[in-house]
Formats: C-alpha cells, sequence, structure tokens
C-alpha cells in the first residue's frame, strides 16, 4: 500500500501541473489574440481622427489591389492570399463605417449619403465573391479587378472629398472624438 502512494501522488501533481500549464497556455492564447487585434488595428488608431484613419486605410486598401494586379498569370496561390487579405481588410473598414460613420452620417441629417454608401458596400461584396470565383484566370480576374479598384476609388473620392468633410463639419469636436473612439472599438471587433 505505501508503494502505490508515491505513484498517487505523482499521478496526482501530474494532473495539478498539465490543468496549470493548460490554463497558462490559455491566458498566452488569449493574450497573443488581443495582441494581434491590436496590432491589426494599431495603424488605424494611431492614425489620429477618424477622417485621417479612414483615409490611410484607403490607402493600405488600394495597396492590395496594386499587388493583385501585379500577381502574375501563374500566381493563383499568391492572387487567392492577397485576395484573403483585400477581403479581411475591407471588411474590417466596412464596420467601422457601416456600425459607426454612416451612423454618425445619418445622425447629422445625410441620410440618402450614408444610404448610398452603404448600397456601394454591397458591390463591393458581390466584387469579392466574383474575384474569389476568378482566382485561377488571369485575364478574367485582372478585368474584374479593374472594375472593381475603379469603382472603389470612386468611392474613396466621394468619401473623402466630399460628405467626410461634410460630417466633420456638421459635428462638434467633442463628437469628433467619440466617433473616433466609436470607429476604433468597430475595428476592433474584425482585426
Amino acid at each position: 500500500m505505501g508503494a502505490h502512494a508515491p505513484l498517487h501522488r505523482f499521478t496526482h501533481g501530474s494532473s495539478r501541473e498539465a490543468l496549470i500549464g493548460a490554463g497558462i497556455g490559455a491566458g498566452l492564447a488569449l493574450l497573443g489574440a488581443a495582441g494581434r487585434k491590436f496590432a491589426v488595428q494599431a495603424p488605424t488608431a494611431l492614425a489620429g481622427e477618424w477622417d485621417k484613419a479612414l483615409a490611410l486605410e484607403h490607402k493600405m486598401a488600394l495597396g492590395l489591389f496594386d499587388k493583385l494586379r501585379e500577381a502574375g498569370p501563374a500566381a493563383h496561390g499568391r492572387r487567392s492570399m492577397l485576395l484573403t487579405q483585400l477581403k479581411h481588410a475591407l471588411g474590417k473598414h466596412a464596420m467601422e463605417e457601416e456600425n459607426a460613420i454612416y451612423a454618425a452620417m445619418r445622425a447629422a441629417g445625410m441620410r440618402e449619403e450614408a444610404d448610398a454608401l452603404n448600397a456601394d458596400h454591397g458591390y463591393v461584396k458581390q466584387y469579392l465573391y466574383e474575384l474569389t470565383d476568378l482566382t485561377r484566370d488571369h485575364t478574367a480576374f485582372q478585368a474584374k479587378l479593374a472594375q472593381f479598384r475603379r469603382d472603389i476609388e470612386e468611392h474613396i473620392r466621394r468619401e473623402e472629398q466630399e460628405l467626410f468633410p461634410r460630417l466633420k463639419q456638421a459635428i462638434s469636436e467633442k463628437e469628433n472624438g467619440t466617433l473616433t473612439r466609436r470607429m476604433n472599438q468597430e475595428g476592433l471587433k474584425l482585426a
């Protein structure tokens, strides 16, 4: 009976150590996920006010368009990877705009403009859906990508040159600060 006691203690100790190790591992995983979220959202958050942050995201998305355009005919794997990155970037960006900026536009009396921009986001999703099926067809992919980029550039132009400046002027400095915070919170959800 005495011989079994040390084995029992060893087994019991190993179980406790395994549980502690699992807990530490889970904690590190959560910390890593939180760190990744903050790292993904950091460029936007560090850009400053909401309009400057969104302009930076627009520039980064156009950079992904450039990389996709440069992917050669045999680079269907690279095209797929870059398209996934573009989908993620645009999804996060859309959440920020739809759940914070466009809502603020509606509250500031810019309902029609916000609804038009929101409708554009539906077409963004359609383009991404169609491009997914074209990653192995370089010629068709590039043609669709070029059309998509033209539409995105027009959407960006309207936001940055017309509508966002109007919104920024229509709300107070305090409301602009609150809007920046809300937009960053929305971005963290998908970062």
